[in-house]
């Protein structure tokens, strides 16, 4: 691994990393440093909605807050891997992720749901740096729902 590689997935680790903490804490704008403007991002397994990234930075920013107004991921096994072809400019991460939020339960109360998976990202090298052009967030387990 040359000092490029090891730069490279840093960066892309970063991207992934922001990723989490924009979502955990509602900076909303952050998500512009992990995301192509023409990103597309499918939530549809954890019930969410497919579609380019502007039209889910709105509704994550409209409906995450709604239903669970505190939010906390765990990321672990990053895996990083670089096409073959030696090109340099795109990479696939994938990332193992645990999300448990706390929402209303109902009654007055609280109930916590949890969520596990894998985040997909095929990744792209601009001139801002490394930016997830798509994402699949795919759902392995989830609990409390």
């Amino acid at each position: 691994m040359d000092l490029q590689e090891i730069s490279d997935r840093l960066e892309i680790e970063g991207a992934i990393i922001r990723y989490t903490r924009g979502i955990d804490t509602g900076e909303w704008d952050l998500l512009d440093t992990v995301f192509t403007p023409d990103a597309e991002i499918d939530y549809t397994e954890s019930g969410g909605i497919a579609d380019t990234y502007p039209t889910v930075k709105t509704w994550l920013a409209e409906v995450l807050p709604a239903f669970f107004p505190k939010r906390m991921h765990s990321l672990a096994q990053i895996a990083i891997t670089f096409p073959e072809s030696g090109a340099g400019d795109e990479a696939v991460a994938t990332a193992y992720f645990h999300n448990p939020m706390p929402m209303d339960d109902g009654q007055g109360g609280e109930k916590v749901v949890e969520f596990g998976g894998l985040y997909h990202h095929t990744m792209t090298r601009t001139s801002d740096g490394w930016r997830s052009r798509k994402l699949h967030e795919e759902i392995v387990w989830k609990r409390g729902i």
